[in-house]
């Protein structure tokens, strides 16, 4: 039995699909409000729970052998990237788990002060590798599924607005890619107790992703590049009345101004590993979009 958090979420959506194709047993752990009825139909076993409820993360781990940690923060690092994780790793040990997959972020190591979640994980990630259990770390940049409704805003508009140094240098990993080294990696010795840095076949520039676009759609791009003290303006104005958005803001800003890419060396071990070539973001993006 797998369980899943973040069951309905962008990675774990797939993750689950992906299981149950190959006939196993899925526990989606899952928020009453959410969407699960898809993965109802494909056979998952839906627990309904919150994972800021310790009570919740040990009646979910009951009787599993594999869990992964798919879920994200909804802006609150503390209670969900970080207490949840561990009462994870906690019952994964206390019920024997054979293998925990965590994903984390891209740069968790680097230490990033204004950044909660990249705070969050680095942690986990720690706690996870001294825990004694079997697990994989998988550290993705940025998700390509996440671009699509900026794909589509582009589609009607032409507009595409760049926050930062346009330069920046980015590893967009394809998310049907991610999810497939997630399942993949519970039975590849060569992911065994790794940490490994996920991203796409291509080094790309920011400035790269509305010329993508703009081959994808045959249209021009109308690129409005903004720099980041208008993001610094709107942290210091939620620091007045809603300090939990302010810190989101800070990881945000984490993301917009720095670089998060894997090397060729990196991404070449990879595909070594999980035995299949990368798609691109263009790739990506054509199948999604039907274009």
């Amino acid at each position: 039995m797998f369980l899943v958090t973040g069951a309905t979420g962008g990675i774990g959506r797939k993750v689950v699909r992906l299981l149950r194709q190959k006939e196993n047993l899925v526990r989606a752990f899952v928020r009453l409000t959410s969407r699960y009825g898809e993965l109802e139909h494909r056979g998952a076993d839906i627990f309904i729970g919150d994972l800021q409820l310790e009570k919740d993360i040990e009646k979910a781990c009951r009787g599993v052998q594999y869990i992964i940690s798919a879920h994200g923060s909804d802006g609150d690092a503390l209670s969900l990237d970080y207490r949840a994780n561990i009462e994870l790793i906690n019952q994964a040990k206390a019920n024997g788990v054979q293998h925990f997959v965590f994903i984390s972020v891209l740069g968790a190591e680097r230490g990033y002060e204004d950044a909660p979640v990249f705070k969050a994980k680095r942690a986990v990630e720690r706690y996870l590798a001294a825990s004694g259990l079997n697990y994989t770390i998988l550290r993705p940049a940025g998700l390509a599924s996440n671009l699509l409704p900026l794909a589509e805003r582009f589609r009607e508009t032409g507009l595409y607005l760049l926050i930062g140094d346009p330069k920046n240098r980015t590893s967009i990993v394809s998310t049907d890619d991610l999810a497939k080294m997630v399942v993949d990696s519970i039975t590849l010795e060569g992911a065994l107790n790794q940490i490994l840095p996920v991203g796409g076949p291509e080094i790309l520039l920011r400035e790269d992703i509305p010329r993508i676009f703009s081959r994808i759609f045959n249209k021009d791009p109308i690129v409005i590049n903004s720099p980041l003290f208008v993001v610094d303006g709107l942290r210091s104005a939620f620091g007045l009345f809603d300090p939990q958005a302010q810190k989101a803001l800070g990881t945000y800003r984490t993301l917009l101004s720095n670089e998060f890419f894997c090397t060729k060396e990196e991404i070449a071990n990879l595909e070594k590993i999980f035995n299949f070539q990368l798609e691109t973001l263009e790739s990506f993006l054509r199948r999604y979009l039907a274009v």
